[in-house]
Parts: C-alpha cells; sequence; structure tokens
C-alpha cells in the first residue's frame, strides 16, 4: 500500500507510523529521516539543504520533493510505502500526484488521524524530558515521575523543551491549520482520506487504523 499520514503535532503520527510500516511491511518515509540521511551522506541534495537551514531560511518545496522522489524509488519501496510528514501542503501533494502519475503509482489512501486541540496541547506541553538522558521521557498527567521533577531512572532533571510550551505548541497547530489540513480536503476530492480517533492506548489506534486501511483497500 502507498499511504499518507496526516495530522496535527501530538497525535502520534511518528508512533504511528513506525508500527503501521511494520505491520504493512512497507518502508516508513519521514521527512525528519530524509533530511538527516542526506544531510549525514552530503548528498548533492544534503548539501543543498544544509545551505538554506545555515541560512535559517525554509527548504524550498522542490528541495523536499526531490529527496522523497529519491527515496520512493528506492527497491525497498517498490511494493508501497508511508509517508509521514510529506506532503506538508498543498503544492507539495500536487507535485507527488505528478509525480505518482510519472511513476505510474497511485496512493492508496490517506490516513488522517484526528485528535482534539486541547487534547494536543495537553499531551505535548506535559511531556518532561530527563537532562541526563534525553530518552527518559515523563508526563506531568500520563506517566508521572515518583518524585515531582526528578527522573526515576537515573535521579536527573525533568525539564520542558522550549518547543513543548504551551504557547509553541499553538502556534505548531496554527501552522498546521494553515498549512497542511488544506491537504485534507485536497485528497477527500480524490476520495482517498480515511480519518480514525488517535485518542486511546497505542495498541488501539493502531488497530483501528489497520482495520480502516483494509475497509479502504476491500472497497477498491
Amino acid at each position: 500500500m502507498r499511504i499518507v499520514l496526516v495530522g496535527p503535532p501530538g497525535a502520534g503520527k511518528g508512533t504511528q507510523a513506525t508500527r503501521l510500516a511494520e505491520k504493512l511491511r512497507v518502508p516508513h518515509i519521514s521527512t525528519g529521516d530524509l533530511f538527516r540521511a542526506n544531510i549525514s551522506q552530503q548528498t548533492e541534495l544534503g548539501k543543498l539543504a544544509k545551505s538554506y537551514m545555515d541560512a535559517g531560511n525554509l527548504v524550498p518545496d522542490e528541495v523536499t520533493i526531490a529527496m522523497a522522489k529519491d527515496r520512493m524509488e528506492q527497491p525497498d519501496a517498490e511494493n508501497g510505502f508511508l509517508l509521514d510528514g510529506f506532503p506538508r501542503n498543498v503544492s507539495q501533494a500536487e507535485a507527488l500526484d505528478e509525480l505518482l502519475t510519472t511513476e505510474n503509482m497511485k496512493l492508496d489512501a490517506v490516513l488522517d488521524l484526528e485528535a482534539p486541540e486541547e487534547e494536543v496541547v495537553k499531551r505535548i506541553a506535559g511531556r518532561r524530558i530527563c537532562r541526563n538522558d534525553g530518552s527518559h521521557v515523563f508526563h506531568e498527567t500520563y506517566k508521572k515521575p515518583a518524585e515531582a521533577g526528578v527522573c526515576d531512572v537515573c535521579g536527573g532533571e525533568l525539564y520542558q523543551r522550549d518547543d513543548d510550551s504551551e504557547e509553541t505548541v499553538r502556534k505548531r497547530l496554527e501552522v498546521y491549520h494553515t498549512q497542511t489540513e488544506p491537504i485534507i480536503d485536497y485528497y477527500k476530492a480524490q476520495g482517498l482520506v480515511v480519518t480514525i480517533s488517535a485518542m486511546g492506548p497505542v495498541d488501539e489506534v493502531t488497530e483501528r487504523a489497520l482495520g480502516a486501511l483494509k475497509r479502504e483497500d476491500d472497497g477498491k
């Protein structure tokens, strides 16, 4: 299957993308991973992207699209892929359509993870990270440490990242609503959107997504 995964920050896209790609046996193609891989390998696209980033500018759509094209043409993506973080806007969605048409491919579904805005803010703004080891993550509501402000694992100080502050989260949501959310209507016009709730335990959301994708596939 060829799937695009969309949803607001805090909806659990990264977690679900990894799990769904494994279940569906297709590569998980993340925009963040594409940038990191191209920059670390010093590809021409990576060098170009880095030049924009070093200058404090956004990487142009055409560079992102070229990276995605290169990744989708790899042998492991022959039978499908799951795109996470791309397309990020309607112009990228249009470019993806052109690319797929050229390659004689098509999307099977656009999976839209829905979560109430206040829940998204609560999920992200409540996160606390260990200063000693950033992989130790707690939450003020869902995963409280035994002692407030102290990591259960190593005793390090727990802190809130700047980009997890409520103000920053709300700004990220504004960007999502303005730039990315319009692609949902774009794909609805093509009959590709499958919407599910991103609320509840991670396993339940995964099973909900797999069930919705199967129904979509069976209906075609």
